[in-house]
């Protein structure tokens, strides 16, 4: 059983800082990819970040520049530090776990809230 366990959302200003960090436990091949994707309401989930347990990462367009993922594979954990938020940036943020040949193996924390005010 694998569980994935996200901390650090919450409110913060325009042009502020928030650090997510998400704890991955159970068993886990070493070989995956991990990520942040979020959901704004009345929107379709959509990929903020992913990185490799080999360290390659990929970014969306509107958080290139101010958003980094970095990973502690011996912790099994992913952190997402949000610079220069924006209100577009409000969305509940997910944590993804996946690998295998087609990413069969696909696991999602429960969320966390980020709410940027103008």
């Amino acid at each position: 059983q694998v569980q994935l366990v996200e901390s650090g959302g919450g409110l913060v200003q325009a042009g502020g800082s928030l650090r997510l960090s998400c704890a991955a436990s159970g068993s886990i091949f070493s070989i995956n990819a991990m990520g942040w994707y979020r959901q704004a309401p009345g929107k379709q989930r959509e990929l903020v970040a992913a990185i490799t347990s080999g360290g390659s990462t990929n970014y969306a367009d509107s958080v290139k520049g101010r958003f980094t993922i970095s990973r502690d594979n011996a912790k099994n954990t992913v952190y997402l530090q949000m610079n220069s938020l924006k209100p577009e940036d409000t969305a509940v943020y997910y944590c993804n776990l996946r690998w295998g040949p087609g990413y069969e193996y696909d696991y999602w924390g429960q969320g966390t809230q980020v709410t940027v005010s103008s």
